[in-house]
């Protein structure tokens, strides 16, 4: 589904990521883990068309991702969910949702979608007129979340879904995460929580300094000795 080959960006002269190499297949929650500063979010602005790489390649249902712009990336069904959430404060839940299905113009469809949305995020109805920017911070993830999946995406890019949140709402996001890839949603996770990620991950990839440094299964990379030591306390 997603293949990415050598890619490298660079911001000036820094360069951000080099030559990574990864894939996701259809069905799969694949991890990127690792420390601030590795490259994870870059990757995800990459694939998103909000940064242009400066070498590689990435495909997505073989169609050439470097020569679309964000907006058909979208319409491709590639979806990004930001880090920090980035809801729209002023605009109440439901208009949030509405401009997250921009791309669907008939009317039954968007019926649909919604009712798949509240079935997923049952707080999310119960708080349709309210501002966004009241929510809490869990249920603004879950709004972030929501509205990405306003555009019936084939593979969802989650940067960092339980940043700042209590641990309550972080186990209820890694449950709805699972929810969503069961109901036929690949995901490619960034995720500092390296223990949950990795638990919930077909498959995962480790990154430092913008570079691939170790990949494997999820328990495969829960069981290394280099990812216990450097992420999970080991």
């Amino acid at each position: 589904m997603l293949k990415v080959e050598n890619l490298s960006v660079h911001y000036g002269m820094i360069q951000a990521v080099k030559d990574v190499s990864f894939e996701v297949n259809k069905g799969e929650i694949v991890s990127l883990i690792g420390a601030n500063g590795a490259g994870k979010t870059t990757i995800l602005k990459s694939l998103s068309g909000l940064v242009k790489p400066s070498g590689g390649s990435m495909t997505f249902n073989n169609e050439d991702l470097t020569k679309k712009s964000a907006p058909a990336i979208v319409k491709s069904g590639l979806v990004q969910v930001p880090e920090g959430r980035h809801i729209f404060a002023g605009m109440t839940v439901m208009e949030n949702l509405e401009l997250g299905g921009f791309i669907h113009n008939n009317h039954d469809e968007k019926k649909e979608i919604l009712d798949y949305i509240f079935e997923t995020f049952p707080v999310l109805k119960e708080r349709l007129k309210q501002d966004a920017a009241t929510l809490s911070g869990g249920e603004q993830q879950m709004l972030a979340m929501g509205r990405a999946l306003m555009t019936k995406p084939d593979l969802l890019l989650l940067d960092e879904p339980s940043m700042g949140l209590a641990p309550i709402f972080i186990r209820e996001i890694f449950h709805i995460i699972e929810r969503i890839n069961k109901q036929g949603t690949t995901i490619l996770l960034i995720e500092q929580n390296a223990n949950m990620a990795l638990k919930l991950s077909d498959r995962g990839y480790v990154l430092e300094t913008g570079q691939v440094v170790l990949k494997g299964s999820g328990k495969e990379l829960l069981e290394s000795e280099e990812v216990q030591k450097a992420y999970l306390g080991g």
